[in-house]
């Protein structure tokens, strides 16, 4: 069994494991780290960012270099539509993909990239919420990227990348980097993925089952357990034990793997989730009653649920009920109502409200009181109608690269009154501002992940106890203390890196053809085991092994010998074929015969018995028989 990573940001993970005969991924994380050296797309045009000043690395004359390349505040940015860090695709060829298993929405971001164009044949499968949220972020992601205004293909800088200022210069391969996939292309990837249910056992080609049972981080995340006669594996990813909206963790089906991986640990490990969203709701509250207003740059879906949720109650409690909330995204609409109708995939709390019958989420009702109000973009007439300040916003972003975010950071950006908060906690809030600097509104980081953090997952891995445990590099760095330190054999893998694991397989389970079980007779080696010695062809199909009645005539069963031998009744039945004057000499390991007459030696010890005769061929004949009659047989 082998493990590849795929990926150099283990928030986003991409695995594959090579498992009997079969190549499974698991996650299919997109890096967005690297759109951080783009500028913006703003929906609307900005004069300011057209207005910055080209960029040449000095000693440089490259009129194809010019225009791709503005400087902002010492900081250099590329002026061209935003690009993606994919999955490495040359360590693995994706066209001999078996199966893709997602764990939730956030690491599905690359599917496209692995199913299109590629030759990919295999199977995906997820559940029903990570499939639809996804669909929402990628439909979100095309058409902000897509939008017209956006710049031209920079390509020269990536073969400068070494004459360029950091961060440029540091940038990890920017010439795998890639942009992505139109609409159509990513309809395509989606109508691969096959919906499963928590605890529904996949068959994966007759090889081994595949089962996805709640992870606890968002709605439908999974962890998965792959499951074969003799081996277990279980993927960890993007896992949480803290009390939220998504159904609880599922440890027990966890328990006693062969293998553990362990990967999307809490990439703020230093803040606390509870207390953050406190944080966030105090900012807000003495922002709103200075008279700003609070932007929010977040995904369409996930914590974005819990913030409405508390932040509507904090500001009905701090009397600011009057205050108006917005949700800015091409698919809030979508968003929104889609997470009212998931109770199987939400906490008791949650679910006992849908037989009341209430929603799951407060939101809907504060739909209805007209508290909060959804639009596709900010130049939507009924939207531009109703907007009023101040107020709260929600839009992405969270890179503020793209999407309606962009455009209200620049609009608000000289006032002091008015807050951006951050609370995603993929990208640095400061390199996500560099572009808009000098910035006079208030900037607050309040990151909201509730991942497992590193002692959490200290706790779980000696809870779970698997054989062995493999997780990315990033978690078992710290020197003399490692973040994960496990008492059980740890593999650590890297980007590009390709593992052996300890585990092997060292059984297989077949099926017996009725004609071989008519003709067997069994025979009992010790209680609760029976065997039988049979002739037979074996076919393999499908990953399933088969045994099958030879062709012609049926052929006699060979005999099988089985036990320790017994070295009194071995000098005895030499004794019987003529074999005399056998000398016994005892040992820690066992016991040695010698018959010095015919200069043999026979070793025996408790699984094996070794034979070293140099004498007649009568005399070896004479001793297998002996050796025949003195071991139980079928």
């Amino acid at each position: 069994m082998k493990l590849y990573c795929l990926s150099s940001d283990a928030a986003k993970p991409c695995f594959v494991l090579s498992f009997k005969e079969l190549l499974i991924m698991l996650d299919c994380g997109l890096s967005a780290h690297s759109v951080l050296n783009f500028l913006p797309l703003p929906p609307v045009p900005s004069t300011r960012l057209a207005s910055l000043p080209n960029y040449t690395p000095p000693h440089v004359n490259d009129p194809l270099l010019e225009g791709e390349l503005k400087e902002c505040c010492g900081r250099v940015f590329v002026d061209s539509i935003p690009e993606f860090c994919p999955p490495l695709d040359k360590v693995i060829d994706f066209s001999q993909l078996d199966v893709i298993l997602i764990s939730n929405y956030t690491c599905m971001m690359a599917l496209p990239f692995i199913t299109e164009e590629t030759g990919f044949k295999g199977q995906v499968y997820a559940t029903e919420p990570t499939l639809q949220i996804g669909r929402f972020y990628l439909e979100e992601l095309s058409e902000w990227v897509s939008a017209p205004g956006g710049g031209g293909a920079a390509r020269r800088w990536k073969e400068l990348v070494h004459l360029l200022p950091a961060p440029l210069a540091s940038a990890a391969r920017p010439r795998a980097w890639r942009r992505l996939f139109g609409p159509a292309a990513l309809a395509r990837a989606l109508a691969r993925v096959r919906v499963v249910g928590y605890d529904e056992r996949v068959d994966v080609y007759g090889a081994l089952d595949a089962t996805a049972v709640s992870s606890g981080f968002c709605l439908g995340s999974a962890n998965w357990v792959l499951r074969s006669a003799h081996e277990k594996v279980a993927y960890v990813s993007g896992s949480s034990t803290l009390t939220t909206h998504p159904r609880p963790i599922n440890q027990a089906a966890l328990r006693g793997a062969d293998l553990l991986v362990l990967a999307a640990l809490t990439q703020t490990p230093a803040h606390n989730p509870d207390h953050m969203l406190g944080d966030l709701c105090v900012h807000a509250t003495v922002t709103l009653r200075a008279g700003g207003s609070v932007l929010c740059p977040v995904y369409p879906s996930g914590v974005l649920y819990d913030l409405l949720e508390c932040l509507s109650a904090h500001l009905e409690g701090a009397g600011l009920a009057h205050v108006p909330l917005y949700v800015v995204s091409p698919v809030a609409d979508s968003s929104l109502a889609y997470s009212n109708i998931l109770a199987e995939w939400v906490s008791v709390g949650k679910q006992a409200r849908v037989y009341l019958p209430e929603e799951p989420f407060p939101h809907a009702a504060l739909v209805r009181a007209g508290r909060l109000r959804h639009a596709r973009s900010l130049h939507d007439d009924a939207f531009s109608a109703d907007f009023r300040q101040p107020c709260v916003v929600f839009c992405g972003h969270p890179s503020l690269r793209f999407g309606a975010a962009v455009h209200l950071v620049e609009l608000w950006a000289n006032n002091p009154a008015h807050a951006i908060i951050f609370t995603e906690p993929d990208f640095p809030y400061a390199e996500a501002l560099a572009p808009f600097q000098p910035l006079s509104m208030k900037a607050f980081h309040c990151p909201i992940d509730t991942s497992l953090n590193y002692s959490q997952a200290n706790k779980l891995v000696r809870e779970l106890r698997p054989r062995e445990l493999a997780l990315p590099e990033q978690y078992a760095a710290g020197g003399a203390r490692p973040h994960i330190s496990a008492d059980v054999p740890t593999v650590v893998v890297r980007r590009g890196a390709a593992r052996s694991l300890a585990v092997r397989r060292r059984a297989a389970r077949a099926t017996l053809c009725g004609a071989l079980a008519a003709r067997a007779a069994p025979r009992e080696l010790r209680a609760g085991l029976r065997c039988a010695a049979l002739s037979c062809a074996l076919r393999v199909r499908d990953a399933r092994l088969e045994l099958l009645a030879p062709p012609g005539p049926a052929a006699p069963a060979p005999r099988l010998h089985w036990s320790a031998l017994d070295v009194e009744a071995l000098v005895r039945a030499l004794a019987r074929e003529g074999v005399a004057e056998a000398r016994v000499e005892a040992g820690a390991e066992g016991a040695i015969v010698h018959l010095p007459r015919h200069d043999t030696l026979v070793h025996v010890e408790r699984h094996a018995t070794h034979v070293f005769c140099e004498g007649r061929a009568d005399v070896r004949q004479a001793l297998r028989r002996a050796l025949a009659a003195c071991l139980p047989h079928i």
